[in-house]
């Protein structure tokens, strides 16, 4: 995306800067780096395509997987990393590819259309079953990384409907993110459920902080019909 979403942008271009040097950094954190790439990505794409909505049927598919090549290439450059990463790490390329190629292909054609008809508490309940989903399949399997990526749609489509950038909505989020990462640290047999909520959440926090903007204080009259502008208003 061009701009809009600044903050939550950066921190897709670290992240991603970070899974490509992650065999330098730890090869522990590749598949970890791997699966919050498919969430903040994923919800980067379906921000990116609200026109979704509006394409009819089938040209909406075939307009979509013929953009799909050029999205392709930093999955690609991830998988080759796994691959350099390790013997560990082999398998995960596969995965990365093979999930990638569902969600482009698949996941995310269908699902966009259907999610745009759910309500939002039923997204709301599909972003906890993909949660819970997520903790059953097995780190680094194909599904638990398609999971991941249906969870960063659902997450956009359910940021979309809600208030952006106010800070209670901000606050609830970050304090998310903070519990889910605190459960992932201190109960180790709830990592697996805790770090998929603890990614969206931080996701959805830095979508919020990307929109929050002052309400400027635009010039007044006075009563004599004068201009007064806000910096003199605060003066003397």
């Amino acid at each position: 995306m061009s701009g809009e979403l600044r903050i939550l942008g950066m921190a897709h271009g670290l992240l991603l800067g970070l899974v490509l040097a992650s065999p330098m950094i730890g090869e522990a954190f590749l598949p970890w780096g791997v699966e919050a790439l498919f969430i903040i990505a994923a919800f980067q794409l379906r921000l990116a395509d609200r026109r979704w909505d509006t394409r009819a049927g089938l040209r909406g598919w075939v307009s979509h997987i013929r953009m799909a090549p050029g999205r392709l290439v930093p999955w690609a450059a991830t998988a080759v990393v796994a691959v350099i990463a390790g013997p560990e790490q082999a398998t995960l390329a596969g995965s990365i590819l093979a999930a990638v190629l569902m969600a482009e292909l698949l996941l995310y054609p269908a699902g966009a259309y259907l999610l745009g008809r759910l309500p939002r508490a039923g997204i709301a309940l599909l972003i906890i079953l993909l949660i819970i989903g997520c903790g059953l399949a097995g780190q680094g399997q194909p599904a638990r990384l398609a999971m991941a990526f249906a969870l960063g749609v659902s997450g956009c489509v359910f940021w979309m409907r809600g208030p952006d950038g106010e800070a209670q909505a901000t606050l609830l989020t970050a304090a998310a993110a903070v519990g889910c990462f605190g459960a992932a640290l201190l109960i180790p047999g709830a990592t697996m459920i805790a770090m998929p909520a603890a990614l969206l959440a931080t996701t959805l926090t830095l979508a919020h902080l990307s929109v929050i903007r002052r309400h400027p204080d635009h010039w007044r009259l006075r009563s004599s019909g004068t201009f007064r502008w806000p910096f003199l208003t605060h003066m003397g």
